[in-house]
């Protein structure tokens, strides 16, 4: 019998990766606390792929034979995009929207690359069969991918080159006949200690005097030199206790490289910042890659919501006026992201280079309006817990302990027992109160960027013109 998707994933996490954590390089994350539960998640999540009934959901067979994620499908007939999006829910809900960068994204902005590496060709002879080499590769050996693209937070009303220390942020320090030898820092790689690969490239434009700063590049999280630094971590053994917490902790890294040679056949593009920003900003790969990022947005606040619904029934409040209204909101929400995600597949349209486009400007919109709506969704659960989140016992343990008759009858529900309400409210804390809930409130407001560029960006790109037009032929 063939191995699964996730029991080949464990075969490869096993290979050395200088993971940091408590200044110790951790040297086995499927058996380190801090690792292990998210680590049985994401094997559990690839498994998915030959689940006899969800695996033709997720995959596809490509014409090298493999069976590969859908994230990776080049959308050449409109039932593409369609199959896409179903995949990417499917693939979402199985970690109810909090496994961010496990998810799809970067797949689907490799698969964007690839399909308009023509694009830079001119600037960039090479990029085109490098990053077709690359997509298939990952495409066909099922590799997890992620990216760092930010640059240290030291000061930021300096470019990189000005910060004295040229090496500070990750640069270029010489190229050899083998490749080039890179140095300094990228953040922030989420999930990195747990993917097979990472791509580092700018994610804001750099300028003519940063070009040693603009680079673009793969490599394995393995690869020699490269040193992930995590932030304190947010897991826990108690799976009872903290059911996303013990499962969903995605974990941050830093990378730091150490004088890394990176191959030329994984130098996508080298000090070439306009090239960079050229096919990084492309319109396509944002809708096609920005496809993923609403499908799980869209699960995440369905989450939420459930959540709600079920915190509200739990102590008889839903037959309150305010608080229908504050699950209205919740609905709301998601109603929202759901018709603006159904409305960009739907107005797909064939693009110049004969595969298929998500409409980009609903995308855009439901992507900007998640940077507030998550943040209020937390809020409201903690409205309609009030104090409830802070009442429950260390252990759903103790409700079988000692005082264990006394504590089923004060913790029960006005619809269900003491143990089911417990569990609801650990589950509430875990998502709206905790450290990964206060973690997942940050990511939701910035893992795209500043909102407040970000809302510009949509202004500044919106088809203005259009709306002037119409007003113009009304009023003559």
């Amino acid at each position: 019998m063939s191995a699964t998707s996730g029991s080949r994933y464990l075969q490869r996490l096993a290979q050395q990766r200088n993971v940091w954590l408590d200044g110790e390089v951790v040297r086995d994350l499927a058996r380190h606390p801090a690792f292990a539960g998210t680590v049985r998640s994401v094997a559990a999540l690839l498994d998915l792929q030959d689940d006899p009934v969800r695996g033709s959901e997720l995959t596809f067979t490509t014409e090298t034979g493999a069976k590969a994620n859908l994230a990776f499908l080049v959308p050449r007939e409109r039932d593409d995009i369609f199959r896409r999006g179903r995949s990417f829910r499917v693939w979402s809900d199985a970690t109810f929207g909090v496994m961010s960068r496990v998810a799809g994204f970067y797949r689907a902005q490799l698969t964007g690359w690839h399909i308009r590496s023509n694009l830079i060709r001119q600037e960039e002879p090479h990029f085109p069969d490098k990053i077709a080499r690359y997509y298939a590769d990952l495409r066909d050996r099922d590799l997890l991918l992620t990216a760092a693209g930010h640059d240290p937070q030291i000061d930021r009303t300096k470019l990189a080159s000005e910060l004295g220390d040229l090496y500070t942020a990750l640069r270029v320090v010489k190229e050899t006949e083998e490749g080039i030898v890179v140095r300094g820092a990228k953040m922030i790689a989420t999930g990195g200690p747990y993917m097979d690969e990472i791509m580092v490239s700018p994610h804001s434009p750099k300028t003519a005097e940063e070009k040693h700063y603009a680079v673009m590049f793969a490599i394995p999280a393995s690869h020699p030199g490269v040193h992930l630094i995590c932030r304190e971590p947010f897991a826990s053994e108690r799976t009872e206790d903290h059911p996303l917490s013990s499962r969903y902790d995605e974990m941050d890294a830093v990378l730091v490289f150490d004088d890394a040679l990176i191959p030329w056949d994984r130098v996508f593009i080298g000090n070439n910042p306009e090239a960079i920003w050229k096919i990084r900003s492309d319109r396509f790969v944002s809708a096609i890659s920005l496809h993923e990022n609403v499908a799980r947005l869209a699960s995440k606040l369905e989450f939420v919501a459930a959540v709600g619904v079920e915190l509200a029934a739990s102590i008889g409040i839903a037959r309150f006026s305010h608080v229908q209204d504050k699950l209205a909101e919740l609905f709301l929400q998601l109603e929202t992201v759901e018709a603006l995600l159904k409305s960009a597949e739907h107005r797909c349209a064939l693009h110049p280079d004969c595969v298929w486009e998500p409409e980009l400007p609903p995308l855009v919109t439901a992507k900007n309006l998640g940077n507030r709506y998550y943040p209020r969704a937390i809020e409201i659960l903690q409205l309609l817990s009030g104090a409830g989140m802070l009442q429950v016992p260390s252990t759903l343990a103790e409700l079988h302990g000692p005082l264990g008759s006394r504590l089923r009858n004060i913790y029960r529900g006005a619809d269900r027992d003491a143990e089911e309400r417990v569990k609801l409210l650990k589950t509430a804390w875990d998502l709206a109160g905790s450290r990964l809930g206060a973690r997942h409130e940050l990511y939701e407001r910035f893992y795209a960027g500043d909102p407040a560029r970000t809302y510009a960006a949509q202004y500044a790109e919106y088809d203005k013109q259009a709306l002037l037009d119409r007003v113009a032929r009304h009023i003559g």
